[in-house]
């Protein structure tokens, strides 16, 4: 069943009760999963808490969510009618105030309906316990007055419920990831100021042993790697050093359609430029050989047959539960459509997949008789054309992960589904089980992350290359201006949460200029567009300086700053100087402005006498100032917008419908002369400015190109045209 249940965790009353009423329901079975998803923001869709259900619903209260839960999940919850209801309201309408004085009166009237209950009504749980006891937890006025007894029906009533071990432990979980996300809003929120890069790893890893755990990353060689993948890999990289055990890097590749030996080599790179190494690189092509012999095995032992089932009809098939025509396929049948037809790519061969016979109606549909091989005559970037069929993901990686070793596979979260698929491969194989953990994967608000997307990005020319400062890319984001500490920090901040957050790009902007901001080179940079050329009658003649490039950090080195009776502002800056006004230019000194001539709202020039004898205290304008001599760079300053205009996709949209028209923008600048001597990559702030990245270095006849580097902050500098 699809289920998701989405909280703003920004929201002033957090939505416990929809929480613990979705623990009870995903600790019932197997086959059912809520998805949790922690959202940094204030609502959710207009609400504080949201939940998808698999019939199109979508609920936006408390109320109606556990009104429909318990519908739903009769074994669950008590069936107690119209009663449960009624306590649920007074719970959420009376029982969320924080004023103790006007919440007493109905704690009252609580305690005393509390009294010789175990249960709020009847012998069991229903929903208005989960209502109540939600309520009081998300009050933090309650913590207090529970403890201290003061209402003892309600104090030994909350003790008894939340004691349930089938939610204590999704509640403490979700309360520190919650108080991670707010630590780092708070954070992006003041400049990253007394900020912990510490997550709550202290993960239950089931069967670890110190000296014996190996984990594996195991992307697929079909693209670059993004920031998803980077989190997988630290996070395995993380538990196998945590208990001294080894990391696998190993290439899933099974899929010679997408895959490119480009892509390998670029994900081996991007992971050494992150710091990870794996004890050992191996390839899922390997064991070809391995896989092709156990799935004989299988169709031996009566589990795998081969289907000849179009397409479309075998969807259809699955969807609603229907047993294949060739799910009756004798053994001989099969073992020769599969050792003959698809191992040579005959045409019989390449109507035919391999199927494992699971159970075909299965209320998880990852059960319902999955492919395990199919035919594809697409030469493979290492074997060549030495094999016709290749194995599936899910038929691979168990195998995989069980022969090299592994003993915990860490992986996100929206393969929980295909959790019982992965164990049901190792038994019907009699293989070593794998221990598997579910984490979430990393979102990010107006961001895709799905390869495939991206590849329709780079194949329609809407950015460069896979490496385009538009795309979250490792590379793609190291080329906007994201160092590598920056990036591991906000990962490891992030830590092996089950919890689904939608971030905005703010919060790792924030956590990488904490890094940048103690090192970066402070240089000067002003528009071309209008750019207002200013007359010191009695400045000096053109002289050279060597001033520090970064006032509170020495080590940064110096810079040559040039004085002259010609200098330049911003427009920006100049619009609003009245003559005899008294302002300051930065690192120089007080100047008096004694004539501004405009052409309408334009200002085309400024005259101005120095007063450095003048307190700059008293000044209430800070303008930066460019030398007008030929020493100056052309610059370009380059800033970016997201790809698509919608924080979050929902099913069914169609990602082409959510394009954003502009999202590159271009402004004109000169810069000081210290430009010419910048190397790619390297990173300065331009006072005033921001941040910035040099893309190209300058060439004599050709601009120097900066990248904005973002700095937590949402607002975008620059919005000139393309």
């Amino acid at each position: 069943m699809a289920f998701t249940l989405s909280l703003a965790a920004k929201a002033p009353f957090v939505a416990y009760a929809a929480l613990i009423a979705v623990a009870f329901v995903n600790n019932s079975s197997e086959d059912i999963s809520i998805v949790v998803e922690l959202v940094d923001d204030k609502v959710v869709k207009g609400a504080s808490v949201h939940l998808a259900t698999p019939e199109g619903t979508e609920l936006t209260t408390q109320l109606d969510i556990l009104n429909y839960l318990a519908s739903k999940f009769p074994a669950v919850f008590a069936q107690t009618g119209d009663k449960a209801e009624e306590l649920s309201k007074f719970a959420l309408d009376k029982l969320s105030i924080k004023n103790f004085k006007e919440l007493s009166t109905d704690l009252e009237i609580l305690d005393a309906h509390l009294n010789f209950r175990s249960f709020a009504i009847g012998h069991r749980l229903s929903v208005a316990d989960v209502a109540i006891w939600g309520v009081l937890r998300a009050n933090a006025l309650m913590g207090s007055v529970i403890k201290n007894n003061v209402y003892q029906n309600v104090s030994r009533w909350y003790n008894f419920v939340g004691a349930d071990v089938r939610f204590e432990h999704e509640i403490e979980h979700f309360s520190k990831n919650l108080a991670e996300l707010r630590k780092s809003a708070k954070a992006a929120s003041n400049g990253g100021k007394k900020e912990s890069h510490k997550a709550n790893f202290e993960i239950d890893l089931p069967g670890a042993e110190m000296g014996k755990v190996v984990t594996r990353f195991p992307p697929e060689p079909s693209g670059y790697l993004h920031i998803g993948h980077a989190k997988a890999a630290v996070l395995n990289e993380y538990f196998a050093h945590q208990f001294k055990g080894k990391l696998i890097i190993r290439f899933d590749d099974t899929n010679p359609s997408k895959e490119k030996e480009e892509f390998q080599d670029s994900i081996i790179e991007d992971l050494a430029l992150l710091g990870i190494k794996g004890d050992k690189i191996t390839y899922s092509s390997d064991y070809f050989q391995t896989m092709y012999d156990l799935a004989v095995q299988l169709i031996k032992d009566g589990k795998a047959y081969c289907d000849d089932t179009p397409l479309e009809k075998m969807r259809e098939e699955r969807m609603v539960g229907d047993k294949s025509a060739r799910r009756d396929r004798t053994v001989e049948e099969n073992l020769k459509v599969f050792t003959e037809d698809m191992k040579n790519g005959t045409e019989e061969g390449l109507k035919n997949c391999l199927r494992a016979k699971i159970d075909y109606t299965a209320l998880n549909k990852t059960l319902r008789d999955p492919v395990i091989f199919r035919t594809n005559l697409t030469p493979h970037h290492r074997t060549g054309t030495t094999w016709k069929m290749y194995p599936t993901y899910d038929f691979c990686v168990p195998i995989v992960d069980s022969i090299e070793g592994v003993t915990h596979a860490l992986r996100t979260i929206e393969y929980r589904d295909r959790n019982a698929q992965y164990d049901w491969m190792l038994e019907a194989l009699n293989l070593r089980k794998v221990h598997i953990w579910d984490f979430a994967r990393v979102n990010f608000v107006r961001t895709l992350l799905s390869k495939r997307k991206l590849q329709w990005f780079v194949d329609k020319n809407y950015v460069g290359n896979w490496d385009d400062p538009r795309f979250p890319t490792v590379r793609g984001v190291r080329r906007r201006g994201m160092t590598v500490e920056g990036l591991r920090n906000f990962i490891i901040a992030q830590g092996p949460s089950k919890n689904i957050i939608n971030l905005d790009w703010s919060v790792i902007w924030a956590m990488n200029k904490k890094v940048i901001d103690p090192i970066a080179p402070r240089h000067t940079a002003i528009e071309a567009q209008d750019a207002v050329p200013v007359t010191l009658v009695d400045g000096p003649e053109t002289s050279t300086e060597e001033k520090p490039k970064h006032k509170k950090n020495p080590d940064v080195g110096l810079k040559k700053v040039i004085y002259s009776k010609n200098v330049l502002l911003d427009q920006a800056d100049a619009k609003d100087l009245v003559d005899g006004e008294e302002v300051t230019f930065m690192d120089w000194g007080n100047v008096i402005v004694t004539k501004v001539t405009k052409e309408g709202d334009i200002v085309k020039a400024v005259e101005a006498k120095l007063h450095l004898e003048g307190d700059f205290r008293k000044t209430s304008k800070k303008l930066t100032w460019l030398a007008d001599t030929s020493d100056k760079v052309p610059v370009e300053l380059v800033d970016f917008d997201h790809l698509i205009t919608k924080d979050k996709l929902d099913d069914g949209d169609n990602f082409e419908d959510f394009l954003t028209k502009d999202t590159e923008f271009h402004t004109k600048a000169f810069a000081d002369l210290n430009v010419k001597s910048m190397k790619e990559g390297d990173v300065i702030q331009f006072e005033r400015k921001g941040y910035y990245r040099l893309d190209k270095p300058y060439e004599e006849g050709k601009e120097a190109i900066f990248f904005t580097i973002p700095d937590g902050k949402t607002v975008t500098k620059y919005g000139a045209k393309k």
